[in-house]
């Protein structure tokens, strides 16, 4: 498998391993876009446009589950706990660390 070189904010949480907690390290964003990003901004490869770095809890985020008015400006305000909901199906959150990268410092 070829390397890929990702860059992430120095004070990111270690990437990890499979299937424990998401820690919010960033990683699999960096590499790639969910099946939810990739519709929304056509793009495969990442680093997803939505993956926002925390300054208050030194971690990344998915701004789309976060915040997904602002990347979705014509969703209507009562719609967006239903789509948090769904969000969080459709990208597997809180299921555990599901990225296979290998990763180095």
């Amino acid at each position: 498998m070829p390397e890929t070189v990702i860059h992430l904010h120095r004070a990111a949480p270690a990437k990890p391993p499979e299937g424990a907690p998401c820690n919010g390290c960033g990683v699999c964003c960096a590499l790639e876009t969910c099946p939810v990003a990739r519709l929304r901004f056509r793009q495969i490869a990442g680093p997803c446009p939505a993956l926002h770095w925390s300054v208050h809890e030194t971690r990344y985020f998915c701004g789309l589950l976060e915040r997904p008015a602002a990347y979705l400006p014509s969703l209507p305000r009562w719609a967006e706990p239903a789509l948090r909901r769904l969000l969080r199906r459709w990208i597997s959150a809180g299921s555990g660390c599901d990225c296979h990268a290998d990763v180095t410092s």
